[in-house]
């Protein structure tokens, strides 16, 4: 009888040593099994999150680098899953990147003709573009300087050495001042002091280092430093009017984004903002 009891207790240790190395097993690989779950679901969130931020490449005139990176700042803050980069240049410049295919969403330039040439390739959409501020020429030199330049003819006096435009070709700004000086019968007597620059930035950084007497900008960009002074306003009549117009990019792959930042910039905060830097709003 003894020995029966004996053999009892001992089948029963053995079943419960067993059932319980079975339990430790279970254990094991119940938080192997948690642990691979919660790292991929943590791998997914991170899959998901960067998934959804979509970056939109807006080809922008050089004129309205402060007032969009401002717009940026505004735009990004309340529409946490877009990125805007932006590529600044001439707007001829920029316009043949688009026509050779470079990646880009909108087009804001500082000339219709850019726009249109665009247009008619079919390469933005009549119905996604319009004109969207106006601006005005001016002319700048040194706020330490002692001539006195009060109009294009000015420009032909001895004192003046360099004179810093756009390169007419890809620069409307400088299109523009060719415009303002051809009427003006002057822009043959004045090339020999003429200085070409790949955009108005660069005619006004001339300007401010002293490497050009005078410079034609947009009034916008003379707003934008305090080491130059504005000379003279050109006079309105000599030149084309100074249009911007903007349009999506018929081939970008965020329309619905591209969209949405297109319809912004012609919301009252952004157009306030475009004011405030001096750009006019078209009635």
């Amino acid at each position: 009888m003894q020995k029966l009891i004996k053999s009892s207790t001992v089948f029963v240790l053995v079943i419960s040593i067993i059932l319980l190395l079975s339990g430790c097993g279970t254990k094991q690989q119940l938080d192997s099994n948690v642990g691979s779950a919660g790292q991929n679901g943590s791998s997914s969130q991170t899959s998901s999150k960067m998934a959804e931020t979509t970056e939109l490449t807006i080809s922008a005139a050089a004129s309205l680098t402060d007032a969009l990176k401002e717009i940026q700042h505004s735009y990004e803050s309340i529409h946490t899953g877009i990125k805007l980069n932006f590529n600044f240049g001439g707007s001829g410049a920029l316009e043949k990147q688009i026509e050779q295919g470079a990646p880009s969403d909108l087009f804001l330039s500082a000339s219709t003709k850019n726009m249109k040439s665009l247009v008619d390739q079919q390469l933005i959409d009549t119905k996604k573009q319009k004109t969207w501020l106006t601006n005005e020429l001016v002319a700048v030199i040194p706020a330490d300087g002692t001539m006195n330049i009060a109009s294009v003819t000015d420009l032909t006096k001895k004192e003046v050495k360099k004179v810093a435009i756009g390169i007419p070709e890809s620069v409307p700004a400088g299109n523009y001042a060719q415009e303002a000086l051809t009427k003006a019968k002057l822009w043959d007597t004045l090339q020999s002091k003429l200085v070409q620059a790949k955009d108005v930035r660069q005619v006004l950084q001339y300007v401010e280092t002293g490497n050009a007497d005078v410079g034609f900008v947009y009034k916008t960009d003379a707003l934008t430093s305090q080491k130059p002074k504005i000379a003279f306003e050109v006079d309105p009549k000599t030149y084309s009017p100074v249009e911007y117009p903007i349009g999506i990019v018929k081939a970008t792959k965020h329309i619905q984004e591209a969209e949405d930042f297109y319809a912004y910039l012609q919301s009252q905060e952004s157009l306030n903002i475009m004011a405030k830097y001096g750009f006019t709003i078209p009635k």
